[in-house]
């Protein structure tokens, strides 16, 4: 069965993050004493988050007036802001589901929801979310992130897809700590506007299908790339 979808708030109804985090956490205690799956859908205000990864070295010096929260997720830090579409699945997994499964999952919807507009991506062994590779646009890029917590056997946190957010604010620190890639938006790599409401009805339909736990085919991985390194380099795509 698919997993029920709440828009949260987009535009000028962004959700302030700790009042999401606050909501994710009462969809999550539900969904555990058998409420259905939960999709929330939404924007955030501008705000930095960080991972359990974090070093604090990481953490931008001029966060530009956003706040920069500590929060219980994996990953290092990343950026959500007006123009990303922030997708927290709630949804109990299934035995046969292990955590790496259901991140490749929901990789591969934002991978299948890019494709259908016209942008290719895939994965990057050894760095989470949805990729470009380089070309001579600019370095290879990422265009969607990801960081999940398990817990009691239920999801929280989920992924952001930039749509048309502004890419000036990467400036400030080395999203996810990989420095020697940049950061892109489907409005960057199609050369016009992708908001956020084109993209959700895109991102229900491929979510629900690989939400729905069946075999899949996965699109084959880009090269493989190491831990990332601490020094920035590069100044994001389409900045």
């Amino acid at each position: 069965m698919a997993p029920d979808y709440r828009i949260a708030g987009l535009g000028d109804r962004a959700v302030d993050y700790l009042a999401a985090w606050d909501l994710q956490r009462d969809v999550h205690a539900a969904v555990v004493d058998g409420a259905p799956d939960t999709v929330l859908l939404l924007e955030h205000p501008p705000v930095f988050t960080c991972g359990k990864r974090t070093d604090e070295h990481e953490k931008p010096l001029d966060p530009g007036g956003a706040p920069v929260i500590d929060v219980d997720r994996g990953g290092k830090i990343t950026f959500h802001g007006p123009g990303q579409l922030v997708g927290y699945p709630i949804v109990t997994l299934p035995d046969h589901v292990k955590v790496v499964d259901y991140v490749r999952r929901v990789e591969e919807a934002l991978i299948r929801v890019c494709a259908d507009l016209g942008v290719t991506t895939a994965r990057v062994p050894g760095r989470s979310g949805v990729w470009l590779q380089a070309d001579d646009r600019g370095p290879e890029r990422k265009i969607a992130a990801l960081g999940i917590r398990v817990s009691r056997g239920v999801t929280m946190h989920g992924f952001a897809l930039n749509c048309d957010v502004d890419l000036g604010w990467y400036d400030r620190f080395v999203p996810c700590g990989i420095a020697d890639a940049g950061v892109t938006t489907l409005s960057a790599e199609l050369g016009r506007d992708v908001t956020v409401e084109e993209v959700l009805p895109l991102v229900e339909q491929h979510l629900s299908a690989y939400l729905a736990w069946g075999p899949y085919d996965a699109t084959p991985d880009y090269e493989p790339r190491p831990e990332p390194g601490r020094i920035r380099l590069v100044t994001p795509a389409g900045a």
